[in-house]
């Protein structure tokens, strides 16, 4: 069988020219349409996507803008044109009905287009969080939580689409190899990924996908979204996966565990309550941690697929 990776893409032009580099995976039935997380690609999908094409699926997945082999790096990124790329890809392949599925930053994409495209009928969103809101981090004080947060954002700014310090590549790689063996997750698919996003300068420095006039201005989207507000406002199904298992600790940087800890028992309480009273949202937990797509495929192509045929049943009217 020919690896995701090794395909050859589609091109799609996005309504400003921008072309999406779109993969597309066969089947027949329900059209899925999946995005990959922020700073991620396609190949993410690699071991979901035939998955879900074996339980009666048409799937489709793309490269963000800014990611991957598509193009708008050299523009801020917004959800805006991030909707507007998705519904140029739905366009081109006659698929508008298509559930949209997404994880980490697509996951919060896929939750716009239900808000945003008339003919989605549902979507996913695979642990698509963000940083959330201060008040979330159950625990910390509030100045405390705020200046932690401005550090971790600082720190993802200073490094997007700058040249890889030393070791370049070869060190990103071995990082990725050692994730992937400390996660029990496929080495190949993670490198793939990787390689898929990496870009060399006129200088003949390499870097990782977004650019930074992209990649800053999706970290901006990201603080500036309201997500639970979005989650309130919806009026079709939307599945809400969370990780139910930590992340490996970050090198270098200890306070990271305590914060994101205190992050999740904030959300998971927020999410808990949305359950509860938005009769057009259902939350669900994955065994895995934020990697899911790629510790946990066939969990994960579960859940979709029960989502999508429970949609097409219309059980979500039977909700009170």
């Amino acid at each position: 069988m020919t690896a995701a990776h090794d395909v050859e893409d589609i091109r799609v032009a996005a309504p400003d020219g921008v072309e999406i580099a779109v993969r597309d995976h066969g089947g027949d039935g329900v059209p899925l349409l999946l995005l990959h997380g922020a700073g991620r690609n396609l190949v993410d999908w690699e071991l979901v996507a035939p998955l879900l094409v074996a339980e009666g699926h048409r799937v489709v997945a793309m490269d963000l803008r800014g990611h991957g082999k598509s193009g708008g790096g050299e523009r801020p990124w917004t959800f805006e044109a991030a909707v507007a790329d998705v519904a140029a890809v739905l366009e081109r392949f006659g698929i508008a009905d298509a559930v949209v599925v997404g994880h980490s930053l697509g996951g919060m994409v896929a939750a716009c287009c239900l808000e945003e495209l008339d003919g989605t009928p549902g979507a996913v969103n695979l642990d698509g969080h963000g940083m959330g809101r201060p008040e979330q981090y159950v625990g910390l004080e509030r100045a405390y939580v705020v200046r932690r947060l401005a550090e971790a954002r600082e720190i993802a700014e200073a490094a997007m689409g700058r040249p890889l310090p030393g070791g370049g590549l070869e060190g990103v790689l071995a990082y990725n190899a050692a994730m992937a063996e400390e996660l029990g997750i496929s080495a190949g698919v993670l490198e793939a990924g990787v390689r898929r996003g990496t870009v060399w300068n006129a200088e003949g420095e390499v870097y990782l996908r977004p650019e930074r006039v992209a990649g800053l201005g999706m970290q901006e989207a990201m603080a500036g979204i309201d997500l639970f507000g979005l989650y309130r406002r919806v009026r079709r199904p939307l599945l809400i996966a969370r990780a139910l298992r930590p992340n490996p600790s970050t090198p270098g940087m200890p306070w990271v565990d305590e914060l994101m800890a205190a992050y999740v028992k904030g959300l998971h309480a927020d999410l808990d309550e949305l359950a509860r009273s938005e009769r057009w949202v259902e939350v669900v937990g994955v065994d895995a941690t934020h990697a899911m797509l790629l510790q946990r495929p066939r969990e994960v192509a579960g859940l979709v697929a029960d989502f999508v045929r429970r949609v097409g049943a219309g059980e979500w009217k039977a909700r009170s």
